[in-house]
């Protein structure tokens, strides 16, 4: 019995090492702040993308904002502490707050054929996705490689695939941990690391490198899904 319980407490104090502690749902562990409070769309807004940002008047900014916003706040919906994405709209939800180096803790679910991501410093993408049930023909690289590659990375590019398929069944929870900090991207996904280091590449400029701060958005693909627990621990 006592060996049993030795095995166990060392199960325990290994997953714990693998992740940050949870307690209840959107319910930050220490050191970390809610970045979705479970209730409501408070500290979110319908997105404006980086190239948009550089080219566009300031003033124009704020009538696509408002105008996203409104869209988004009818189509990402709040249901018993879940952030739902109901697959309408055509509008990503992104941070009002711009980000730097952090830590991101992430759950997240998906249908059948779900595509989606997570955008860091306004970048595409850890991506989200059933590789199981993609277009073998179009995606014949990434075909049942698995969600948190860094998908928008040119092909050749070591974070473009997941290192290993760590994703839960379809209809089940994941989780990831991301890590920025400079142009370094660790993604763990379910505890497995699936990116170890990939570069954060400048999607929108692409002879430019990543910025060094921008918002995290939750990407609209066309497909319903689903999030909790995003919780963030800024690093210096």
């Amino acid at each position: 019995m006592m060996r049993w319980m030795s095995r166990v407490a060392a199960i325990a104090l290994f997953a714990s090492i693998l992740s940050p502690a949870r307690s209840e749902d959107n319910k930050p562990p220490p050191g970390f702040v809610a970045l979705f409070n479970g209730k409501n769309l408070d500290g979110w807004q319908g997105n404006l993308d980086m190239k948009q940002r550089a080219t566009l008047p300031k003033e124009k900014h704020e009538e696509i904002i408002q105008q996203r916003t409104k869209i988004a706040r009818e189509n990402w919906i709040v249901q018993d502490g879940v952030l739902h994405c109901t697959g309408k709209g055509g509008v990503s939800l992104q941070t009002v707050k711009d980000y730097g180096n952090f830590e991101l803790l992430v759950d997240w679910k998906i249908e059948k054929k779900g595509d989606s991501g997570i955008y860091l410093r306004g970048q595409p993408q850890v991506q989200i996705w059933d590789s199981d049930n993609l277009d073998p023909e179009r995606y014949k690289a990434d075909f049942g490689k698995g969600s948190g590659g860094l998908w928008n990375n040119p092909m050749g590019d070591p974070a473009k695939i997941p290192l290993k398929k760590a994703d839960k069944p379809v209809g089940e929870w994941n989780t990831f941990h991301i890590t920025v900090i400079g142009d370094e991207v660790t993604v763990k996904l379910n505890g497995i690391v699936v990116v170890d280091k990939g570069k954060l590449r400048n999607y929108w400029f692409k002879d430019k490198p990543a910025p060094e701060t921008g918002p995290i958005e939750l990407q609209y693909h066309g497909d319903p899904l689903w999030f909790k627990n995003i919780y963030i621990k800024e690093l210096k």
